[in-house]
Parts: C-alpha cells; sequence; structure tokens
C-alpha cells in the first residue's frame, strides 16, 4: 500500500515537473535550442510560459524567476494555516492543485539552504511545523468526509490532487469496512 502511494506521488511530481508554469525574464537571452524543445528568445521584463523544469533551469541560470504567485513562502504557508483552522470540521479551502509539489520543493530547498547557512533554520523549522499544521488540519478533514456514507461532489472540488487520492481510497476502505460490519450483523440476526 505504502509502495503505491508513493509511486502515485511520484506520477503526480512528474507531471507537475512537465507543467507549465509563468516566468518574468530577468535579461534578454537569445533563443536556446534543446533536443526536441525550443525555448525563448526572452525580452528583459517580460512574461513567458514554459514547463517547470524548464523555469527551474532558467532560474538557476538567472535569466528568469518564478513569478510571485507560482511560490509558496512562509507569508504564504501561514495565511493557508490560519484559513485552516478558522474553517469548520466539514470545511475544507480551496488549494492550487500544484500546492504539494511546490511545498515539497520548497521544504528541501530550505532544508538546503539551512545546511549552507544556519540563518536559515529557523525558517526551515517554522516552514515545517506550519506545513505539518496544514497537513493535519486537512488530514481530519478529509477522514472526516471519507467517513461519511455518502459522496458529495462539492466537497471534493476544493481537494488537490492528492488530497482526492487519498479520500477516494479512505472512502473505498471506510465504505467496506462498514458494509462488512453491517453484513456480519445482518446474518447473524
Amino acid at each position: 500500500m505504502l509502495k503505491a502511494v508513493s509511486k502515485k506521488i511520484e506520477k503526480m511530481d512528474f507531471d507537475f515537473e512537465h507543467s507549465q508554469v509563468r516566468i518574468i525574464a530577468n535579461r534578454n537571452c537569445p533563443e536556446i535550442k534543446l533536443v526536441g524543445l525550443d525555448v525563448g528568445p526572452f525580452e528583459e521584463g517580460n512574461e513567458y510560459e514554459t514547463y517547470y523544469w524548464v523555469a527551474l533551469e532558467l532560474e538557476k541560470a538567472g535569466i528568469a524567476r518564478f513569478r510571485e504567485d507560482e511560490t509558496i513562502g512562509t507569508a504564504k504557508l501561514n495565511k493557508i494555516q490560519w484559513t485552516e483552522c478558522v474553517q469548520t470540521s466539514g470545511q475544507i479551502s480551496k488549494l492550487p492543485d500544484d500546492f504539494y509539489p511546490k511545498l515539497r520543493r520548497y521544504i528541501t530547498q530550505l532544508k538546503q539552504d539551512a545546511a549552507k547557512a544556519p540563518e536559515k533554520m529557523r525558517e526551515y523549522e517554522r516552514a515545517g511545523q506550519l506545513t505539518r499544521d496544514i497537513i493535519n488540519s486537512r488530514m481530519k478533514k478529509i477522514v472526516s468526509l471519507a467517513s461519511t456514507p455518502t459522496r458529495t461532489e462539492q466537497a471534493l472540488k476544493n481537494f488537490t490532487k492528492e488530497e482526492k487520492f487519498l479520500y477516494e481510497h479512505l472512502y473505498r476502505f471506510i465504505n467496506g469496512w462498514r458494509n462488512r460490519i453491517i453484513e456480519q450483523g445482518e446474518t447473524e440476526q
């Protein structure tokens, strides 16, 4: 079961790496020819759309940067955590479908930064705590919704891909268990 979950998350990560993101050119750059893919040309200050993995390389080279709304930071995590805490157990806020892949990359980058610069450790620890709070809050809501005998598409619309995957498995497992208990009880009467 754990292996299947890991494979599914790896597949979602692969899909994310090949999804389109928006970037802003930091400087002018001629067209870059890759095998089977041409990137650019870029004009400083203009906005472009490209694959995430390409954008990451362009950022490393200083050619472009991710748009602010394409990134996750501690301030954004604070806002999400606060929103999750003030909602009732039946409510779950809308997150972008790519929230978890971006979150994993953000936490990984903070960890690497903290290893190089100890002053970054506090930010890494804070982001980790916010992440745990968000995940725990959302997971409780998902388990609660998966425990109800009837499915509501309204509840599912605010789930990310990873959360839908979790919900589907929990829903099937819990319903199977519930039905087995009821069937067992009915056959014993």
